[in-house]
C-alpha cells in the first residue's frame, strides 16, 4: 500500500519539535503540506489559507491537527467534509461536546479518526498496564511538576479560557493513569490555584478515586521549578510502581523494568497508519472528561500574578 500523505496544520513548537520528525522516522506515512497563519516547513508545500491547502494538494489523505484546541473544530470538520483522515494532538478539542459531531461525522463519512495522548505511548506504559492488570491497587500518587516558561515560551493561549493552563501537560498524567489502572477512575475533589493576571490554573491538586474506593492524588505543578518531575507511583499488593520521565521509564520495587526512549510520536504516527489501513478509529475522550471534572468540581484560589 502506499504511502499515507499527511498534512500538518498549526506549524508551532510542538509540530516541529516533534510531529515534523516523528513523521519523518515513520514508513508508511508521509508529510505532503503544512499549514499555519504565520509560518511555513522548509521542503514542504506551506499555505496561510486552509481550505486552499486542501484544494492546491488534492493527493492529501489525512490531516494531523497541532492548533491551540480552541481553533481545531472547524478545521476539523473541513477535514472529514473533503474525505480526509484526521489525526487530533492532545486536547483533542477544547470542550467534550464539540467533539460529539466530529465523532459523527467520522463515522458517517468511513474515517479514520485518532485522539492521541502521546504520553500513553512512552515506553514504559504498556508494561505497567499489564503488570497491574491483576493487581490489586492500594493508591496512586501523581506528582507532575514542570516550568511553563521552558516549556511554553510566549504561548499566552494556555492562559485563555480553554488553553487548560496547567492540565495541558496534567492531561498527560490523567492519560497514562486511566491507560494503566485496571478500572476507570472518577474524580472527587479539585483545588485550582489561578494566577491573578490569568484564567486558567497554574498549580492544581485533585483526589480521584474508584468504584474500589482506591485512593488517587494528584499534584501539578507550573510554577519555576529547578527539575521537571513527571512521575506515577502506584503501590499494589504486588508492589510498588513507579513510572517517571513522562511513562518513558518504569521501575517496580526499584528494579529498572524500562530505561526510556522518546519514541511516543513516532509512535502515535504507526498506531495511525494502522487505523487508517484497518479503516478503524480510536477515540478516547477520558483525559479531556477527567478534566472539564476538575474545572467543575474546583474550588478556585487566587494567587500572586504570573508574567
Amino acid at each position: 500500500m502506499s504511502n499515507i500523505r499527511i498534512a500538518l496544520v498549526g506549524i508551532g513548537k510542538i509540530a516541529r519539535d516533534q510531529h515534523v520528525p516523528a513523521i519523518a522516522k515513520v514508513d508508511g506515512v508521509e508529510l505532503v503540506a503544512a499549514c499555519s497563519r504565520h509560518a511555513g516547513l522548509d521542503g514542504v508545500r506551506s499555505f496561510s489559507d486552509f481550505g486552499e491547502m486542501l484544494r492546491a494538494v488534492p493527493e492529501i489523505d489525512a490531516v494531523s491537527l497541532c492548533t491551540p484546541p480552541t481553533a481545531r473544530l472547524s478545521y476539523a470538520i473541513e477535514t472529514l467534509e473533503a474525505g480526509k483522515h484526521l489525526v487530533l494532538e492532545k486536547p483533542p478539542a477544547a470542550t467534550i461536546s464539540e467533539l460529539a459531531p466530529v465523532i459523527t461525522l467520522a463515522e458517517k463519512k468511513g474515517l479514520s479518526l485518532f485522539t492521541t495522548w502521546h504520553s500513553r505511548f512512552g515506553d514504559g506504559v504498556a508494561p505497567a498496564r499489564d503488570w497491574l492488570a491483576d493487581a490489586a491497587i492500594r493508591s496512586a500518587r501523581i506528582h507532575w511538576h514542570e516550568d511553563v516558561r521552558r516549556w511554553h515560551p510566549g504561548q499566552d493561549w494556555i492562559w485563555e479560557p480553554g488553553g487548560l493552563g496547567v492540565f495541558d501537560p496534567g492531561i498527560n498524567a490523567l492519560s497514562i493513569l486511566t491507560a494503566i489502572l485496571p478500572q476507570p477512575v472518577f474524580l472527587t475533589r479539585s483545588e485550582l490555584s489561578v494566577p491573578a493576571n490569568r484564567a486558567t490554573p497554574i498549580a492544581a491538586r485533585l483526589g480521584l478515586t474508584d468504584r474500589a474506593g482506591t485512593p488517587i492524588e494528584a499534584e501539578m505543578d507550573w510554577r519555576p521549578t529547578d527539575r521537571d518531575r513527571w512521575d506515577i507511583v502506584v503501590e499494589a499488593d504486588k508492589g510498588r510502581l513507579v513510572l517517571s520521565d513522562g511513562g518513558g521509564a518504569l521501575t517496580i520495587d526499584g528494579q529498572t523494568v524500562v530505561g526510556g526512549h522518546d519514541n511516543e510520536y513516532p509512535n502515535i504516527y504507526r498506531r495511525f497508519a494502522e487505523l487508517v489501513r484497518e479503516g478503524r478509529s480510536d477515540i478516547d475522550l477520558t483525559p479531556l472528561t477527567l478534566v472539564a471534572d476538575a474545572f467543575m468540581l474546583g474550588r478556585h484560589e487566587s494567587v500572586e500574578a504570573f508574567n
